[in-house]
């Protein structure tokens, strides 16, 4: 397997990066070959990506459950009538059945887990009172409505209907949405509906990718419209959530999963080949490693080779490995921290023999993972924090997905006649620089004395 291996002695690191993010965005068009060729079998040409996305969601709010239920059959070969589409309370409560009891009381700890870390992040109201007398607060309402993707294309993912829905339900989210697509991985999947129920989420629909999407954002008939859709998907979930961001709001705009390891002469090659095959089995996943320890990049990538066969996605997994699998080998720790804030992931792993000594100094990573025992799975499954993460270098300036991301605040503003008397000079001032004297007037006409 030929993993390049970038020296930043002699090569340009950071143009290798910003190739890097080039490739990952949602500009990159990132699919299969598969799915080009869905794309010619649908529309009768090769459309872009972005255009994919233009006219389904065009579609679906013309036409709303009729373009649903074609691109449905279209794309994921699911015909279905329009009474089909949301799963019944009886199919929840028999999947619930179904499913194994081992797999419900793990359910129900990680969803402790989650709720525990979540509910401490939630903000409290400010009041304040001004030296001059006004009263000003700041308050946090839960978002009403949110939807919820979850994918099920090539695995079931009932670990994104955890992390996702407990957030919300933290933050107090009246009425949480779930759509997933029709197949055996997705809302004919029992451990996926198990989840749902087990969470209280009645309100489940047989439907995924761009035309999902645009159903939450535009509203239905028998689907109210969402205040906002958050969740994980593939390259054209992303251009769809894109796409109708302002009708809603979303939470990412995401690419494929991505992790960046830091290793040192301290670091077990085989823990960190592991981290590195965890991400690429998403295929595609980003899988970067960073050291200046040349010895231990040989043997990370020995041991790669050597796991790789068992893996069960091996052949997906090699694939993604040689298209986006790289090693940078820095001078020192300060450049590689340098480099992985360059590279701002999605994951990072920091299996130094002190990695506090390296986190504090990471500014944009969306997850960080400390030390030999900290793998990146812990923090898909079971740790608290919310998978739903910033990709393709969006961590510079993106946050993952959390309890405040459902919540909107807004501010209170009271004042007395004295406090308005007491800043209305202020008011004069800027509104007649201005020039927007109705402004000013509202003020005067208040003022104690209105004589200027």
């Amino acid at each position: 397997m030929n993993i390049p291996i970038y020296d930043s002695t002699t090569c340009d690191v950071p143009q290798i990066i910003r190739d890097l993010h080039a490739r990952l965005s949602v500009r990159g068009d990132v699919v299969s070959d598969a799915s080009r060729q869905k794309t010619i079998d649908v529309f009768g040409s090769p459309l872009s990506p972005a255009e994919v996305v233009q006219s389904i969601c065009g579609e679906v709010q013309a036409t709303g459950v009729e373009a649903v239920l074609r691109y449905s059959a279209a794309l994921d070969g699911a015909e279905m009538s329009a009474d089909q589409l949301r799963v019944t309370k009886d199919e929840l409560v028999a999947a619930h059945g179904r499913v194994d009891r081992g797999f419900l009381e793990t359910v129900r700890r990680i969803g402790e887990n989650i709720r525990a870390f979540q509910e401490r992040l939630l903000p409290q109201p400010v009041e304040y009172e001004t030296p001059f007398g006004a009263k000003l607060e700041q308050r946090f309402w839960p978002l009403r409505r949110v939807g919820l993707c979850v994918p099920g294309g090539a695995a079931a993912y009932p670990s994104t209907v955890l992390m996702t829905a407990v957030p919300a339900l933290a933050a107090g989210v009246e009425q949480l949405v779930v759509v997933a697509p029709p197949t055996k991985f997705g809302a004919y999947n029992d451990d996926v509906l198990a989840t749902c129920h087990e969470l209280g989420i009645d309100e489940v629909y047989r439907m995924g990718g761009a035309q999902a999407v645009a159903a939450l954002a535009y509203g239905m008939e028998g689907v109210e419209r969402v205040d906002k859709i958050v969740g994980p998907g593939n390259l054209f979930v992303a251009l769809a959530k894109r796409h109708v961001f302002g009708e809603v709001d979303i939470d990412s705009i995401a690419g494929p999963s991505e992790v960046v390891v830091i290793a040192d002469a301290t670091t077990n090659p085989q823990f960190a080949a592991a981290e590195l095959l965890a991400q690429a089995e998403h295929s595609p996943g980003v899988s970067i490693l960073v050291s200046s320890d040349a010895g231990m990049i040989e043997q990370t990538l020995a041991a790669l080779e050597s796991q790789l066969a068992g893996l069960d996605r091996a052949g997906l997994t090699r694939q993604s490995l040689a298209d986006f699998a790289m090693c940078i080998q820095v001078r020192d720790e300060s450049e590689a921290c340098e480099v992985t804030n360059r590279l701002a992931p999605e994951h990072l792993q920091i299996a130094v023999e002190n990695p506090r000594s390296i986190a504090h100094r990471i500014k944009t990573a969306g997850a960080m993972f400390l030390g030999h025992f900290s793998p990146v799975a812990l923090g898909d499954y079971v740790a608290g924090p919310s998978h739903v993460l910033p990709t393709g270098g969006t961590a510079r300036w993106a946050s993952g997905l959390n309890a405040n991301s459902f919540l909107r605040s807004g501010s209170i503003i009271d004042f007395t006649q004295s406090a308005l008397d007491e800043v209305a000079a202020d008011v004069k001032q800027i509104a007649t620089k201005e020039q927007l004297t109705a402004h000013w007037e509202s003020v005067r006409l208040r003022r104690s004395s209105q004589d200027s």
